[in-house]
């Protein structure tokens, strides 16, 4: 894939938003491993390699490896992960699929049995948020490659 437009330095105040999401995510009380598996999941829907390469190596950072990773879009069927992670998968799938048809009430109730309301804001927010990267990632073609030097440059302390 060729890099169409680099959107990170067009504009970086087009990314601000998003960066502040990030943070208020990081201070939600929603496990990082369940933050990650949903920005994964979604990605993998939406076709992001980017996003998917990215996550990958996020997800490797805290620990998550092998089946729990690669196994994602079996989450259905697979017995690693809890029930937590589960609602969080179905919510994640409902909503980057919205087109397909808005969730239910009978899912709502599912998921929010293991989330409390302020999660369940945190989880929403962090769904929307990795479908808006997938969508700048994919319109402005991020290769995968650079999911390496994109981390390596989030991670670096600012210069002051």
């Amino acid at each position: 894939m060729t890099q169409r437009l680099d959107f990170a330095t067009v504009d970086p105040r087009a990314l601000k938003p998003l960066y502040e999401i990030g943070a208020y995510l990081a201070e939600s009380s929603l496990e990082p491993a369940i933050q990650h598996f949903v920005t994964l999941r979604a990605s993998q829907i939406n076709g992001c390699a980017f996003c998917i390469a990215m996550h990958n190596r996020e997800l490797a950072e805290i620990g998550e490896a092998g089946d729990r990773v690669w196994g994602l879009p079996a989450w259905r069927e697979a017995s690693w992960y809890n029930d937590r992670e589960r609602a969080a998968l179905e919510w994640t799938e409902a909503l980057t699929l919205v087109a397909n048809g808005h969730p239910s009430d009978e899912l709502y109730a599912r998921v929010s049995r293991h989330f409390d309301p302020p999660e369940m804001v945190a989880l929403t927010l962090a769904v929307t948020a990795i479908n808006t990267w997938n969508r700048f990632s994919i319109g402005f073609g991020m290769p995968p490659e650079a999911a390496e030097a994109v981390l390596t440059q989030l991670r670096a302390p600012i210069a002051s």
